[in-house]
């Protein structure tokens, strides 16, 4: 009897053993966690190129320098048409700056650029003079380091571009616009939204941003969230992985920060999650707008995910 009792004893340790081993080693899958995500990845840097539409898209390059201006530099060429780092661009994205372009002269002070480009930098086509102003602006000032950029040809001021006659500000920021669309019925008092759709190219997801140009005072937060639930009017081939059933309930903004309430459609797939694609449209819209570094999302105000810059 006590050899039974001792088989017992052993049989329910073991048992204990194993559940626990179970748990341990395999913790409940429902679990939530909140996730936290930078705009670009540590190796990388965004690069603003043109895709098979002639659109400027956002995508990233991997990138080896560290400092700011070897960093400027590596961009640059990675932009220009036949320099020896093309084989780094990704594929199907056509490079911008024409070939056999050289920097003459190139300075950084407290967030302002100046380069000087040999006279090559202006062989390109009238189609695509202002894409390539809008590529090396949204290119350069994703380095933190960028504030402002003054461009130079042979150490001579550029202010007007000589085939289209469209006169650049003094200095170049994202203000400037990306892909615009006008609908305007004055030059006065109009407002600016950059929104970022969606490109798939060979199962690389990548971002088209378009900088809305009009003359009404709506309220930029609710007409971006408005424009990504629904196909644009003007252009059918961008897409948006945002839900016409999404509603924004409620958003507080800080000093460079924004938390925006949402019912659970903006969940992917009913489950308590929300798309990378979904946050990085609405992160990046907001950025470029209103130059908000952090994004925060929420659903019954639960935090489910938050995006920050580097």
């Amino acid at each position: 009897m006590l050899k039974r009792a001792l088989q017992r004893r052993i049989m329910v340790y073991s048992l204990a053993f194993l559940i626990i081993s179970i748990l341990y080693f395999f913790p409940d899958n429902t679990t939530k966690y909140q996730s936290t995500t930078n705009y670009i990845n540590v190796d990388s840097t965004p690069i603003y190129l043109l895709n098979k539409d002639n659109y400027v898209i956002r995508t990233t390059l991997i990138s080896s320098e560290k400092d700011a201006i070897p960093k400027i530099k590596e961009l640059i060429e990675a932009l220009t048409i036949g320099s020896p780092t093309s084989e780094n661009v990704p594929k199907n994205f056509k490079q911008i700056i024409p070939k056999n372009t050289r920097i003459l002269n190139i300075s950084l002070e407290k967030g302002l650029l100046k380069i000087s480009f040999s006279k090559e930098f202006l062989n390109v086509s009238k189609e695509n003079e202002e894409k390539l102003i809008e590529s090396l602006i949204y290119t350069l000032t994703e380095l933190k380091e960028v504030k402002e950029i003054m461009l130079f040809i042979e150490e001579e001021k550029l202010e007007t571009l000589p085939q289209t006659k469209i006169k650049l500000p003094n200095t170049l920021n994202r203000s400037f616009g990306i892909n615009k669309v006008y609908d305007i019925t004055s030059i006065k008092d109009s407002t600016k939204t950059t929104i970022y759709y969606i490109g798939k190219e060979n199962n690389l997801t990548y971002y088209i941003p378009v900088t809305k140009i009009d003359n009404k005072n709506n309220n930029k937060i609710e007409v971006i969230i408005e424009e990504l639930k629904s196909s644009p009017i003007y252009e059918t081939n961008l897409i948006s992985y945002l839900a016409s059933s999404v509603e924004l309930l409620n958003y507080e903004t800080l000093e460079n920060q924004i938390s925006l309430s949402f019912n659970n459609e903006i969940f992917d797939l009913q489950e308590e999650n929300i798309s990378e694609e979904v946050k990085y449209s609405i992160a990046l819209s907001l950025k470029d707008t209103l130059n908000i570094e952090n994004v925060i999302f929420k659903v019954n105000d639960k935090v489910i995910a938050t995006m920050k810059e580097d």
